[in-house]
């Protein structure tokens, strides 16, 4: 957790090498409330194996993001089918779900293949059964077809999964996301390792390796850049490190803490924690100039610091009231506000994309969850039902959190739909998980 007075201290060793899926999302809670939907397995038109299944990959993205149940495919009334031609509307009559995907996967030479999906409005298809002969593409919500290569089976999956995403629900799907993470493997020499894979765990990289702790990874806006705190040098110093070149530069290396380093939403700048001056306060750098800016000025501890979607604002953590609670300070005129009342702790916040909310942690009773607060009518929800929940990260589209947390003794990643209702667990199969950070819009 990005705790007060916890701090990032680290040796680094630059790596890059691709290594296999660690994590594995494990549903916990939620499904039955989730709906449904139909995913027909992908017709091959060819000969052999086809590469990968894409139906496999459009079905677990739509079951995890708690949205979406997909039905057994092994009990829908046609199987077979490929487009929404062969689709024959009184077969289905008797499936309760609001739409049908399906699709077909030809081999075009030269490791190319062509792929093509329809999303069917089963829900309107039902409504008209007794209004007389109809064509099956009144019934079309979306059809599309793409050449891709055997390597991109996978991200065309996740591409299909935020099409059928945004049209029945008219949010943006998250599917082709990232999540960054710190990855400990005890009794290592290096056991301290920076991590970034695909949304669902696929595609795993490491990006550093450190024989001391590594913490807090913050994505730029544009997905291409890692921002952290290096202890290298024998003093917490704060890096950003393009993830494709692996080329870093140092942004600061002042006296005493360095820590919680943010973009803001246009990339140009840092909010970070500096106690150059004494306390640990917040303050903003411009990443070119190096220009720093002062935003807090107090006798307690301020941190963790997150920026406003429109970037005038900042939340950030303050035992000023005499214990951690989350405040607001407008860059522009310098006032602070506090925002958190509820419970015996609340820190380490994140502001929805949207703006219109926040997710932080919660401790009451002593115990810490995931909570989520309406930031107009203060309205606070607790989302996770663990014990130690920390670090959350929101996906870019406001509908999951990611966070750490504890599972039979070992430290795992969470994720929580922003509703409460939708939960499920990530755990690595070698090691503990922690520290988690959501790409944007990739």
């Amino acid at each position: 957790m990005k705790t007060l007075g916890k701090w990032l201290f680290l040796s680094l060793i630059i790596l890059s090498s691709p290594v296999r899926a660690a994590l594995d999302i494990v549903i916990t809670e939620g499904v039955d409330a989730a709906r449904p939907i139909a995913v027909i397995p992908f017709v091959w038109q060819g000969m052999g194996v086809m590469p990968e299944q894409i139906s496999d990959v459009v079905m677990s993205d739509l079951t995890r993001s708690g949205t979406f149940k997909p039905l057994d495919d092994l009990g829908l009334p046609q199987r077979n089918i490929s487009n929404v031609s062969q689709f024959v509307a009184k077969d289905w009559s008797s499936i309760e779900a609001e739409a049908v995907i399906m699709g077909s996967v030809k081999p075009r030479g030269n490791d190319q293949y062509l792929v093509t999906f329809d999303l069917v409005d089963l829900a309107k298809a039902q409504m008209q059964q007794g209004a007389g002969p109809r064509s099956s593409r009144e019934y079309l919500i979306d059809s599309r077809e793409t050449v891709i290569t055997a390597a991109q089976f996978r991200h065309y999956g996740h591409r299909i999964s935020d099409l059928v995403y945004e049209k029945l629900t008219g949010i943006r799907g998250a599917f082709l996301t990232h999540i960054a993470y710190v990855m400990v493997k005890h009794g290592e020499k290096s056991p301290y390792q920076l991590m970034i894979s695909d949304y669902d765990g696929h595609n795993e990289q490491m990006l550093l390796r450190s024989a001391e702790p590594l913490m807090s990874p913050s994505w730029s806006p544009d997905g291409s850049k890692l921002a952290y705190v290096s202890f290298e040098n024998k003093k917490s110093e704060i890096f950003i490190q393009d993830i494709y070149t692996q080329s870093r530069h140092k942004v600061t290396s002042f006296k005493g803490i360095n820590g919680a380093p943010v973009f803001s939403p246009d990339g140009k700048k840092l909010a970070l924690t500096l106690s150059k001056d004494g306390q640990p306060e917040i303050y903003v750098i411009d990443i070119a100039t190096k220009a720093l800016k002062r935003v807090t000025n107090h006798y307690a501890i301020d941190t963790e610091a997150s920026w406003f979607p429109d970037g005038k604002s900042l939340i950030f953590t303050s035992e000023r009231g005499g214990r951690p609670q989350i405040y607001k300070a407008t860059l522009a005129s310098g006032k602070v506000q506090r925002l958190t009342y509820e419970g015996e702790w609340n820190l380490g916040g994140s502001v929805a994309p949207d703006g219109r909310s926040m997710i932080f942690v919660n401790r009451t009773n002593g115990k810490f969850n995931i909570a989520r607060m309406d930031l107009e009518t203060h309205f606070m929800q607790v989302l996770s039902s663990t014990r130690l929940d920390e670090s959350p990260s929101v996906a870019p589209n406001g509908t999951m959190v990611i966070y750490g947390t504890t599972h039979d003794g070992k430290q795992v990643l969470g994720a929580v739909s922003t509703d409460g209702r939708f939960k499920a667990r990530l755990p690595a199969g070698q090691g503990e998980v922690k520290s988690p950070s959501w790409s944007p819009f990739l």
